[in-house]
């Protein structure tokens, strides 16, 4: 990577736009900032909407190109999917990117999200600037048969009000089963086996912000132990460290900690200019 490395994507002045971006069988809501700054694009948690990054994008400012979107029946928008796969997640963004005439961006991705961040980064590294990996991306055997068992009876639970609140977009219009089908995909793509080489292989600059205590359904320290499996990666692979250990919990960090979010968009699309 060049010095110039970012110097392609802020020569196009591009007026704010929000609309529904088709892909596969189904359409999703985005919200594009517009102007010359370089473009960041946000992954949101597995059920979370783009709204989450209000924060994040505000502390920033209007000297960015800030791309949001609601995933697959997700917010109050985006249409539903026959396809609510991982690989789907990862084809979204190329879909966004594509329509919104971007070629290199620069990914942040919180819990959910921050998975999909580092699979595109790791599979496009001429097109990634780098990657800020906000509480998940932990490489870490969690999801066993108990575990898969929890993950079905809580969705399971959760099923008598989400659809009430499915119309606030608050909750999405996917079904208990499904919801756990995606959570319980995620555990398999967490595993140290899986994770750790795609970690391992990203070439651009990447920075972690990690959270304190639990996620909702953890228990204990669950969640401090999955987060010590980032440990052996940060040894292996030098293009990734740590920005920042936040006080906040994994639900509340982005609400309350989005200026040490901000502070390692601005240190990766930094390390993106000196070509690191």
């Amino acid at each position: 990577m060049t010095k110039n490395s970012t110097s392609s994507t802020t020569s196009k002045t591009t007026a704010r736009w929000t609309g529904m971006v088709p892909v596969d069988d189904t359409a999703l809501a985005v919200t594009d900032t517009g102007g010359p700054g370089v473009p960041v694009v946000y992954l949101n948690g597995q059920f979370a909407t783009q709204g989450y990054w209000r924060r994040v994008v505000a502390e920033l400012g209007p000297q960015w190109r800030h791309i949001t979107y609601d995933e697959r029946a997700r917010g109050r928008k985006s249409k539903p999917s026959a396809d609510y796969s991982f690989e789907a997640a990862v084809r979204d963004v190329d879909a966004v990117l594509a329509a919104r005439g971007v070629d290199r961006a620069l990914l942040v991705g919180w819990s959910y999200g921050a998975v999909v961040a580092a699979h595109w980064a790791g599979r496009n590294p001429e097109r990634a600037l780098g990657a800020v990996l906000v509480d998940g991306a932990f490489p870490y055997d969690w999801l066993d048969e108990a575990m898969e068992q929890r993950i079905r009876k809580l969705f399971r639970r959760m099923s008598w009000f989400s659809p009430l609140l499915r119309p606030t977009g608050l909750t999405p219009r996917m079904t208990a089963e499904q919801q756990a089908d995606s959570n319980i995909e995620l555990g398999r793509l967490s595993r140290a086996c899986a994770l750790g080489p795609v970690l391992d292989g990203i070439a651009v600059p990447a920075r972690y912000v990690v959270a304190s205590g639990t996620s909702l359904g953890s228990r204990g320290d669950e969640q401090e132990r999955i987060r010590a499996g980032l440990d052996a990666v940060v040894t292996r692979n030098p293009n990734i460290k740590v920005s920042a250990k936040v006080p906040s919990n994994h639900g509340a960090l982005l609400r309350k900690d989005f200026p040490a979010i901000a502070g390692a968009v601005r240190e990766v699309a930094a390390l993106a200019r000196e070509g690191r």
